[in-house]
């Protein structure tokens, strides 16, 4: 049984100015999400992805479909899921313990409690010395899985990823991909993550979907089978040189159907 069903979901946002048609961002697009799967979700520049992103996280009402969750219908997810956006969006006058630890207040749990859970989950993860540190005196790594943090406590089966990494350099992005999969591991939470980076999509997926230029709709899938768990050998395995290959061309293929459309239509 999926954790999250979307069926026909399509989003349609009015025109810039009055008299303007409006603009269909996402075509009706289908999906399931498995309890435990990494699904990652790629596609050209303005496809849509965070579009449907929004929508599932309950940032954006859909123009049709609907939504499931945990096998009923809901109008949206607020509340219940975990999100993290490309910026790690810490609260600089709170100390790291106190940023990890803010869904935690939120929901009124007492204070020594929240600090143990806190302390307990940057001490596993590696930044248990910088528990009292302020987000200015961290690295872009080190702020980015302060963020992850804050999101695992709030303590939802389904965590949504908007290019948490998009920022970094590649060699810190590289380590954080492979400390997100310890964390998934652990965790046993089921991940939706939006990228532009098909390599990080293969290295992290059980399973890749990828849209359609605009209006967004899902082109394809692939079923990512490569052992686990994986590390940065797994870029020398001649099966995710196949993947790679096979997501650029089909990326590729809707990439030039944009830019044929965009000059048709100022020609």
């Amino acid at each position: 049984m999926p954790i999250l069903e979307a069926i026909d979901v399509s989003k349609q946002f009015p025109g810039r100015d009055a008299g303007d048609a409006p603009v269909q961002a996402l075509d009706p697009v289908s999906l399931r999400v498995q309890q435990g799967e990494f699904v990652s979700v790629v596609g050209p520049s303005g496809c849509g992805k965070s579009t449907l992103f929004n929508i599932i996280a309950g940032l954006e009402t859909p123009t049709t479909g609907r939504l499931r969750y945990e096998d009923a219908d809901v109008a949206d997810l607020r509340g219940r899921v975990g999100y993290q956006l490309q910026r790690d969006l810490l609260l600089p006058w709170r100390t790291i313990l106190d940023n990890v630890t803010l869904a935690l207040e939120i929901r009124g749990v007492p204070r020594a409690e929240r600090e143990r859970r806190g302390l307990d989950v940057l001490q596993r993860y590696g930044l248990g010395a910088f528990a009292g540190r302020y987000p200015c005196e961290l690295s872009g790594g080190m702020r980015q899985r302060a963020a992850l943090m804050r999101t695992l406590l709030f303590d939802r089966d389904l965590i949504m990823l908007d290019e948490p990494f998009g920022a970094l350099d590649a060699q810190t992005r590289l380590l954080m991909q492979e400390w997100l999969l310890r964390v998934y591991k652990e965790s046993r939470k089921t991940v939706l993550l939006i990228t532009h980076d098909i390599e990080e999509a293969i290295f992290l997926s059980t399973r890749v979907l990828v849209m359609s230029a605009r209006p967004g709709c899902i082109k394809g899938e692939f079923v990512i089978d490569l052992p686990t768990p994986r590390t940065a050998e797994v870029f020398f395995d001649p099966r995710f040189a196949q993947y790679k290959k096979d997501l650029h061309h089909m990326i590729r293929e809707e990439s030039m159907k944009a830019f044929e459309s965009a000059a048709a239509a100022s020609a």
